[in-house]
C-alpha cells in the first residue's frame, strides 16, 4: 500500500473506506433476530436483488435464468451476485456477503477516480478534488430544498434530519434526477465496480496510447479479457466500454491496429454471453432524444442539464480548455456518452440510461477540478471564487446524504423463521419452479427457488414480455377446469402452484375451488391462508 498511498493520502481514504462500509451496512442489514432489514429507498430493488443471489446460494440456477421470469436464459447481468451466492453459499452471513463486495467495489471507484485524476493531471489536489465531487452531487437540488426549508436558525438542523430527497425526477415530478445521489450505489450493488472497471480501462487506454506510444502483447490480451468478461458482469457498461474503444481508435491512428485488435477479441469473448441473453422481447424505439427531458426543445435541454450537472456546466469547459492539448483528448470518451445517452434508447426504460450520465459527470468532474484548482491560484479572488464554487458543487450532494443515512428500514421474514420458505427448502428440488402467489419477497423467491412471475417492471426492464406471462399466469389461475389447468402448468414446466386468499396479484381472480378440489395440497399457512399444490402429482390423476 506504501507504494501507492502516501501517509496524508492513507488518512484520506481510511474515512472514505469506512464510510464505504456505513453506506452499505446502513441500508441492509441481518436483525438479530434473523429478518432482512432492508432501508425503505432500498426496499424495492432489493426485491429483485435477493432472489438473484438466492436462486444461486439457495437454488440451483444454472444455466442461469432470471429467478423473477423462470423459462428463458437470464438477460440481466448476474456475475456480482453469483459471487454473493457463493458467499452465502459457503456459510457467509447474507448481509455480509453482499455488503463487504459492495463496500469493497465503491470504495475501489474512489481510489480509481483519485489515481486517474492524479496520473493523468499530475496534481494530488485534482485527484481530491474529483473525489469530493464524486461523492457529493453538484446539481441544483438544493433549491428545491430551500423551497421547503427556507433558511433559518433550526436550517443546518432541518438538512441533518432529512429522510427524503429535496428531489427524485421524473419519480416525483421534478426536473432534477434521482440517479445523481449515492442511493443509486446502495441500490444497484453491481454498479461500482463496473463504473471502476471502466475508468480503469480509459485510464489503460491513455495511458498506453498517449504516454508509452504502444500495446505489448500482454497489454492486448489483459484489455480484451476485461471487456469480454462484462456483459455477465454489467451489459451497459460493457457497451460503454466499446464506445470508449471506438473514440481512442479515432484519437489514435497509431494505436488503432492494436485497439481493433483489442475490440475483436472482447467481441469475441463477450459474443457467447450475448448470444446466450439473447434478444430483447420488447420493442424499444432506439433513437429516442432527449433522455428525461420533457417538452424536448433547446431550451428546455439546456434547462434540464443546467440543473442537473450544476455549476460543473460551466466550469468543465473552462477547465478542458486550460488543460493541456494531450489531456483534452481524455474527455472524449465521457463525451460521447453523454452525447449517446441523449440520442438513444437501449432498454425499455428511458430512465436506465443514467449510466451513461453518471460516468460522464466523473469524466467531466477531473475538468472542472481542474478548472477550480486553476482559479484557486488567482490571488485572494481566486480562492474566494474556488470556496464559493465548491460550496455550490457540493451542497446538493451533502443534502442527500442524509435521507440515506436518517432512512427507516423494512424488516421481511427470511426463510429460517418463514415456515412456507422452510417447506419450499425441505420439499422441493433447487431448480424447481414455483407459480407464485405474490410479487414481491415471496416465499419462494426467499427460499431460492425460481417463479414464475415477480414484480412485472423488474422482467420488463430487463427486456421480457410481461404482458404475455402475465395472460398466461391469469389463464392458469382463472382455468375453468382441472384439464385447461394441467395442460397450461405442463407447457409452462411449473412444478408447484402457490394460491393466497385474498391474492395480492392484481387483476387476477384466482379458481380457488378449482385448486383445493383437484389438486394435491402438500402445503397449508393457515394464518396467511397460504397453500401450496403439487402439479406433477396432481396432474397425472384422473
Amino acid at each position: 500500500m506504501r507504494k501507492y498511498l502516501s501517509f496524508p493520502e492513507i488518512l484520506i481514504f481510511l474515512p472514505i473506506l469506512a464510510f464505504s462500509l456505513l453506506l452499505m451496512f446502513k441500508t441492509f442489514q441481518i436483525s438479530p433476530d434473523g429478518n432482512l432489514k432492508i432501508a425503505t429507498k432500498a426496499w424495492s430493488d432489493f426485491a429483485a436483488t435477493i432472489p438473484l443471489i438466492r436462486s444461486f446460494s439457495l437454488g440451483d440456477n444454472f444455466p442461469p435464468e432470471y429467478p423473477l421470469f423462470a423459462g428463458p436464459p437470464i438477460r440481466y447481468h448476474f456475475l456480482f451476485f453469483l459471487f454473493v451466492g457463493f458467499l452465502e453459499r459457503i456459510g457467509l452471513r447474507l448481509d455480509w456477503a453482499l455488503n463487504i463486495p459492495s463496500a469493497i467495489s465503491f470504495f475501489l471507484l474512489t481510489l480509481v477516480i483519485y489515481f486517474l485524476g492524479v496520473k493523468v493531471f499530475k496534481k494530488k489536489s485534482i485527484g481530491i478534488l474529483s473525489v469530493v465531487l464524486f461523492l457529493f452531487n453538484g446539481s441544483f437540488s438544493f433549491l428545491e430544498f430551500l423551497k421547503t426549508h427556507p433558511i433559518s436558525p433550526n436550517f443546518v438542523n432541518e438538512i441533518t434530519k432529512a429522510t427524503q430527497f429535496a428531489s427524485f425526477g421524473p419519480y416525483d415530478g421534478k426536473i432534477v434526477s434521482a440517479f445523481w445521489s449515492l442511493n443509486i450505489f446502495t441500490n444497484q450493488r453491481h454498479l461500482a465496480l463496473a463504473y471502476a472497471a471502466f475508468l480503469l480501462l480509459v485510464f489503460f487506454l491513455y495511458r498506453f496510447t498517449d504516454v508509452n506510444k504502444k500495446f505489448s502483447i500482454k497489454v492486448v490480451v489483459l484489455l480484451s479479457l476485461l471487456i469480454g468478461l462484462f456483459p455477465f458482469i454489467h451489459l451497459a457498461v460493457f457497451g460503454m466500454m466499446l464506445i470508449a474503444l471506438g473514440v481512442f481508435f479515432l484519437l489514435y491512428p497509431k494505436a488503432r491496429y492494436q485497439i481493433f485488435l483489442i475490440g475483436l477479441f472482447s467481441l469475441a469473448i463477450a459474443l457467447p454471453q450475448i448470444l446466450y441473453m439473447g434478444k430483447s422481447q420488447i420493442t424499444v424505439k432506439f433513437f429516442d432524444p432527449g433522455y428525461l427531458v420533457q417538452n424536448l426543445n433547446l431550451v428546455n435541454f439546456i434547462k434540464y442539464w443546467v440543473l442537473n450537472l450544476g455549476l460543473g456546466v460551466f466550469l468543465a469547459p473552462i477547465g478542458f480548455a486550460l488543460v493541456p492539448k494531450k489531456i483534452k483528448k481524455i474527455f472524449f470518451p465521457f463525451l460521447t456518452l453523454f452525447v449517446v445517452g441523449n440520442l438513444f434508447r437501449f432498454s425499455p426504460e428511458v430512465a436506465a440510461n443514467h449510466k451513461f450520465f453518471n460516468l460522464f459527470l466523473i469524466g467531466a468532474n477531473f475538468f472542472t477540478a481542474f478548472a477550480l484548482v486553476s482559479i484557486w491560484d488567482k490571488k485572494i479572488v481566486g480562492k474566494v471564487l474556488v470556496a464559493s464554487s465548491i460550496f455550490l458543487l457540493t451542497f446538493s450532494g451533502i443534502i442527500d446524504i442524509f435521507p440515506i443515512l436518517n432512512d427507516g428500514y423494512i424488516e421481511i421474514s427470511d426463510y429460517r423463521k418463514n415456515q412456507t420458505s422452510q417447506f419450499i427448502i425441505r420439499n422441493s428440488t433447487k431448480d424447481s419452479l414455483i407459480l407464485n402467489s405474490s410479487y414481491l419477497y415471496d416465499p419462494a423467491s426467499l427460499a431460492g427457488r425460481k417463479i414464475y412471475l415477480g414484480w412485472p417492471y423488474f422482467s420488463w426492464s430487463a427486456g421480457y414480455d410481461t404482458d404475455t406471462r402475465f395472460q398466461m399466469l391469469r389463464s392458469i389461475l382463472e382455468a375453468k377446469d382441472k384439464k385447461t389447468a394441467c395442460a397450461l402448468l405442463t407447457q409452462e414446466g411449473i412444478d408447484y402452484i402457490e394460491t393466497s386468499e385474498p391474492t395480492s396479484l392484481e387483476g387476477v381472480q384466482a379458481n380457488y375451488s378449482l385448486f383445493e378440489k383437484n389438486f394435491e395440497k402438500i402445503f397449508i399457512d393457515p394464518r396467511l391462508k397460504l397453500n401450496i399444490y403439487d402439479v406433477k402429482v396432481s396432474c397425472v390423476k384422473n
